[in-house]
């Protein structure tokens, strides 16, 4: 048994740098137009899909005023179902506001002091939204309450 050698010419595995290794810039521009694309197809279809969304609205907005306001609320809009969803947004703000004040009373006490973190970045935007939200729901109950009855004209 001979150790049989063979020469570089014949060899399957090429040392050709360029089949080798792919070019980093050519892989990072490829990847980047791709991603410009992307960002274009998807810029279209939010365009198209808000076309539709006005058309709808300019379409709803053309019934009501063709067949009046002043009609009695129907479908989602009516008191069975308008009221509930008002008391549920209006208890789920209140109840959240209760939190987020407890959760900030607690943590300023003098005898929690050694044993709290003080509350992070992230933390404090949270609270802030959520307290922001909630009272932005108080005050989107407050106007349905205060325009649903001149709006319908039910007393």
């Amino acid at each position: 048994m001979a150790l049989q050698t063979s020469s570089p010419t014949s060899s399957p595995i090429s040392t050709h740098p360029a089949t080798t290794v792919p070019d980093n810039r050519r892989t990072w521009f490829l990847t980047a137009t791709s991603f410009v694309f992307i960002i274009l197809q998807s810029a279209c279809t939010a365009v198209i899909a808000l076309s539709g969304v006005r058309v709808a609205i300019g379409l709803s907005a053309l019934a009501v005023a063709t067949f009046g306001v002043h009609a009695p609320a129907v479908g989602f809009h009516q008191d069975a179902i308008r009221i509930p969803m008002m008391i549920a947004a209006t208890l789920g703000s209140l109840i959240n506001l209760y939190v987020l004040w407890r959760i900030r009373s607690l943590r300023a006490r003098p005898s929690s002091q050694w044993r709290t973190q003080p509350a992070t970045a992230s933390q404090r935007r949270s609270e802030f939204l959520q307290i922001a939200l909630a009272i932005l729901t108080l005050i989107l109950v407050a106007a349905e309450w205060i325009t649903h009855s001149m709006i319908h004209r039910v007393p």
